[in-house]
């Protein structure tokens, strides 16, 4: 009853209020210069304005339209660039919005067994559905598709693979093993034809970033979504909300996961329905045996410098992470008995004694040494950066540019 009342108020006032400019002043406190989305309050922008979401735009300095996005929890998006200890400003006006380009977007793809994938202008990441789990095929955890251009490609991917993958059986069939070989070459997405590929090895692992209960020394995986829902779908930021199947314990896994224009970081919020008792959950990395010291474990951070499912064909590093800005328990590196997979163990931020219904929120993605990040030390870099960035974000409305002090890492 609240929230329709309140959406009457404001139906009301914009249906009588005549339209203003309404200055957006955005500073930043820190030393680093600042490209990142902005969120609004989309129902207090839209009424202080007067105008409705068909009439209202956003301005730079220098007059340009830029692109927007109303998110499902209310917020109003844009892209805002801001220097170091300075500050800019953005006018949001009556105009006709625009749409310069879709960076961002995700979808089911049943096509591939209902994996859901989804990319941005950095990096693509799957998660595997129903359909896969009912092959019997142990994958767990977060894919990652690399890539070195901004344009989306994970449909492109998907179409070239599936068509290509039915010729070479075809070719198979037909005793062309030669034929078959090139064909695959030509149309794999595990092959890289010069805009990225997927490099990655998942298996029975978290992968990268996905979240699992820890038992003692032991994970508690999950296996493959049960629902879904998208709740935005560009163009700057995807956000998907899945459930999981109920745990032996009784329990519910529920996730939500966003991703947003020009960010290497996907947000992951996790809670767990039903829990029967307060529970240690982590959010992690795998490691392979391939290379298993390129990994860092820091106070609010685990990296990783992945040597791709092929070292000497691939010879690049794929880069992952998980980032605690909001600081976890513990960060560590939980080893295996013995190798499985290909996997010597995982690297993991722990947050203790989750309560039912209570959530964890925290930050993983990834970058590939072809693309953005060439090394592992840019790679840590940017995770110092990207903690600070949370820890003192974008002020809205507020002159105050005295220097903050950087986040201990």
């Amino acid at each position: 009853m609240n929230r329709l009342y309140t959406f009457i108020i404001v139906s009301a006032f914009l249906t009588g209020a005549e339209a203003k400019d309404v200055v957006i002043r955005i500073s930043n406190s820190t030393d680093i210069q600042r490209h990142e989305l902005v969120e609004l309050d989309a129902v207090r922008i839209l009424a202080e304005a007067g105008l409705d979401k068909d009439s209202l735009v956003v301005k730079n300095r220098i007059g340009q339209l830029l692109t927007l996005q109303y998110t499902y929890d209310g917020k109003l998006l844009f892209d805002a660039s801001v220097r170091p200890h300075s500050f800019t400003e953005y006018t949001v006006t009556r105009g006709v919005p625009v749409v310069d380009n879709v960076w961002v977007k995700g979808r089911l793809v049943p096509e591939r067994k209902d994996d859901i994938a989804w990319e941005n202008d950095r990096c693509a990441y799957r998660v595997y559905g129903p359909a896969l789990q009912k092959t019997g095929e142990k994958a767990f955890g977060i894919d990652i598709w690399v890539k070195n251009t901004p344009e989306l490609v994970v449909d492109e991917r998907y179409a070239l693979d599936i068509s290509g993958f039915q010729e070479t059986m075809r070719l198979k069939a037909a005793g062309k093993e030669e034929e078959a070989k090139e064909n695959g070459l030509a149309t794999s997405f595990h092959v890289d034809r010069g805009r990225g590929y997927d490099p990655y090895k998942v298996g029975p692992s978290l992968g990268c970033g996905t979240p699992a209960l820890l038992l003692g020394d032991s994970l508690v995986m999950p296996y493959c979504w049960k629902e879904y829902e998208i709740l935005d779908n560009g163009p700057l930021r995807f956000t998907v909300a899945l459930t999981y199947c109920k745990a032996k314990d009784g329990s519910t896994e529920h996730r939500i996961i966003s991703l947003d224009k020009g960010s290497n970081f996907n947000k992951m919020t996790v809670w767990y329905e039903n829990l029967p008792q307060t529970t240690d959950v982590v959010g992690g990395v795998v490691v392979h045996e391939e290379d298993s010291t390129a990994f860092s474990v820091g106070r609010n951070y685990v990296e990783y410098a992945d040597p791709t499912d092929d070292i000497l064909g691939n010879s690049s590093q794929v880069y992952t992470a998980c980032v605690f800005p909001e600081g976890v328990d513990k960060t560590a590196y939980l080893p295996y008995v013995k190798p499985e997979n290909g996997n010597t163990g995982h690297i993991v931020g722990i947050h203790r004694n989750l309560r039912s219904n209570e959530c964890f929120t925290y930050y993983f993605g990834a970058a590939w040494s072809k693309y953005d990040v060439r090394t592992q030390n840019e790679w840590r870099l940017r995770i110092k950066e990207f903690v600070d960035s949370k820890r003192h974000p974008l002020t809205i409305g507020d002159n105050s540019l005295e220097k903050k002090d950087s986040v201990p890492f």
